[in-house]
């Protein structure tokens, strides 16, 4: 298959060549494998194999996991990052905005023809984000210090919700996080995990 492909392309390449490009695809296994035998997600590898035979500098990929299993989906992610690693310019199209948001820079958001959204990925999250939504997990407070804290904590915040061991906070920007981080090793208690809540490509485009 790909031997008749770089036929077409015009391109001379050894049989050691060709094996190497199917390793890159993970489909070292199946040299010897007839294709009508492959798997849909093999099929797609093989897809992208054929893509790559002549090292394009820009690459198009429409859908390249739709179908496939979730093992295929990690396969085929790592094997976009390495082709976009080697300098090749890709362009994913894809309905599923997870896949996009895991594997692109830059994006461009369209519905029904017509870009609404264009950018990197990090600008257009910051133009959608009005407040960001954390999560400390934290160690015991001591009694004779939660009010202090709670006091201190709604100089940064007026939305706060308490938990076990964990505190619900709705701040302005990032810098505030490293002041509350701060606020609560000052008053020596640990701060095991922050999570930050941000809006995702779907809750943007679903804003749109």
């Amino acid at each position: 298959h790909l031997k008749f492909f770089s036929k077409l392309l015009g391109i001379k390449l050894t049989r050691e060549d060709i094996i190497q490009i199917l390793k890159r695809v993970g489909l070292e296994d199946a040299i010897n494998l007839k294709t009508k035998k492959f798997s849909f997600g093999m099929k797609k590898k093989l897809g992208i194999a054929q893509a790559i035979l002549n090292k394009p500098d820009l690459l198009f990929l429409d859908e390249p996991t739709s179908g496939v299993d979730a093992n295929s989906i990690l396969s085929i992610h790592s094997l976009i990052k390495d082709i976009s690693k080697q300098g090749t310019t890709i362009f994913l199209t894809s309905h599923n905005l997870d896949e996009v948001e895991k594997l692109c820079d830059e994006i461009a958001i369209i519905d029904k023809g017509i870009i609404k959204l264009q950018g990197p990925i990090e600008k257009i999250k910051s133009d959608y984000r009005d407040n960001l939504t954390i999560i400390i997990k934290h160690g015991k407070i001591p009694e004779n210090v939660f009010s202090e804290l709670e006091y201190q904590l709604k100089m940064y915040s007026s939305n706060i919700t308490w938990g076990m061991n964990h505190v619900h906070l709705m701040v302005k920007d990032e810098y505030t996080i490293s002041e509350i981080n701060r606020l609560f090793l000052k008053m020596n208690i640990n701060v095991f995990r922050i999570e930050v809540e941000e809006p995702t490509l779907e809750e943007i485009f679903l804003g749109t």
